[in-house]
């Protein structure tokens, strides 16, 4: 466990800072990352870039239940310290590790034999496919590395530790730099792979960061209690940490869905726009790092501080956490909204391009202050142990309303580009005011002091 932080006792607003900062850095590096892929498929082609945008709904399939994974072993591997449980802690760590690797092989023979239908269905002709699958196939076979990755990452994160990751995204990110080139273009031995390099580059940086994380994990105060027999799977451990990861994954697919719909919808005014679309969201999201730190953040100290029923630091993490997140968005939505040609300009040079990426970043600027309503309340359910709220609140807000909206405004009453973003941008101010009023209600009505 972490010597340094006491998340059960130390005040809120240190742990937040002590927390989201280094997740925060990882998760720039992550970006950075992403934005270097993008920067090198423009590249090779206008088609990369489209064909990397048209990719990512099933890449996010890995992404969701990763995400899955890593939540429900950070939280309960957190509430298991939170109420002075260290053996079962270990416990999970083990058999997490073991869920991991079952999971990674569907989740391996679903992409490799539903990409064609998902592409297809995107407005995707055979060529932009075989492009496409070029990349993920690939990316879907190194499935295994990224599962147990974000797996021993929810052990670390549970105890605190969000610098380890952080330094796995450092070091990968500076390495993607050189192993993009080599493998996209080649050099000496080295074969040019096209598109195909983005994703070999990936998995190699995937591997040696599952390489460090195994060190840190052994090297931490939970490894005292692992032995090989504890990897032998306990299918009542495997059932809970399953029980708690499902919702999680449910949620985070339906984001993939939800991106998906709006891709279903932009494919309507062609790649060009799809490329525009898949530039502009690269930029949002170095945005929303502080956001996507703090629901790490919120979800390690609302683990341990659950288990040790200390309801009313949750709250109070809830309420800080939800303030500087949407403090945050607003500012940036300032830098985004008065820059968005010149960021969009940085990844293509087709003006096409450029002034669709531009409309989506303006629309985006207007939706960003609300968006840590859903991460952080996300966390907070994970971190009470009841996840099927996220999974009811994703449906809502990223497929059932979303697309019915978006169907009768494009498809109904003929809707412009734009209208698309208008209308997600409606959708969430409306669930974020509903979440925040269902949050306010389930700590009155459950968790009284």
């Amino acid at each position: 466990m972490s010597t340094s932080l006491r998340l059960t006792k130390d005040p809120i607003w240190y742990l937040l800072k002590k927390v989201t900062i280094p997740a925060s850095v990882g998760s720039l590096f992550q970006t950075f990352y992403n934005l270097v892929d993008t920067w090198f498929a423009g590249k090779i082609s206008p088609e990369a870039i489209s064909a990397i945008a048209k990719s990512f709904p099933l890449y996010f399939i890995i992404i969701a239940i990763g995400v899955g994974v890593g939540a429900s072993t950070n939280s309960l591997i957190g509430n298991s310290i939170g109420s002075k449980k260290v053996k079962v802690a270990s416990l999970y760590v083990s058999q997490s590790i073991v869920f991991a690797v079952f999971i990674s092989i569907l989740v391996t023979l679903f992409g490799l034999n539903t990409s064609d239908f998902f592409l297809s269905v995107m407005g995707s002709n055979a060529e932009s496919i075989a492009l496409t699958r070029e990349y993920l196939d690939i990316i879907f076979y190194g499935t295994i590395i990224v599962m147990v990755q974000i797996s021993l990452n929810g052990t670390l994160n549970a105890q605190g530790d969000t610098k380890s990751y952080r330094n796995v995204l450092i070091v990968s990110f500076f390495l993607n730099i050189f192993l993009n080139p080599l493998f996209i273009f080649g050099y000496g031995f080295v074969p040019a792979f096209g598109i195909s390099g983005l994703a070999i580059a990936t998995v190699i940086s995937q591997l040696l960061g599952l390489c460090y994380l195994i060190y840190k994990v052994n090297a931490c105060a939970l490894k005292k209690y692992l032995t090989l027999e504890c990897y032998i799977p306990k299918f009542k451990l495997i059932h809970e940490l399953a029980t708690q990861a499902f919702p999680i994954m449910f949620s985070m697919l339906f984001i993939g869905i939800g991106i998906f719909n709006i891709l279903y919808f932009i494919g309507k005014f062609g790649d060009l726009a799809t490329a525009g679309y898949g530039a502009a969201l690269r930029i949002e999201q170095v945005f929303l790092l502080p956001v996507i730190g703090l629901n790490t953040a919120v979800l390690s100290i609302g683990g341990q501080n659950f288990g040790a029923k200390k309801i009313d630091r949750i709250k109070e993490l809830y309420s800080k956490a939800l303030l500087f997140g949407s403090t945050f968005m607003s500012v940036a939505g300032v830098i985004i909204y008065t820059n968005s040609i010149f960021l969009v300009s940085l990844f293509t040079d087709d003006p096409v391009a450029i002034k669709h990426g531009s409309i989506y970043l303006q629309i985006a600027a207007l939706i960003g202050p609300v968006y840590p309503v859903f991460f952080i309340s996300s966390a907070i359910f994970q971190a009470i142990k009841k996840p099927i709220y996220s999974l009811y609140m994703s449906i809502l807000r990223l497929t059932a309303i979303p697309f019915l909206a978006l169907w009768y405004v494009i498809n109904i009453k003929g809707g412009e580009y734009a209208d698309i973003f208008y209308t997600i941008l409606v959708t969430n101010w409306v669930m974020g005011i509903l979440v925040v009023l269902f949050i306010a209600k389930l700590f009155k009505t459950n968790f009284r002091n």
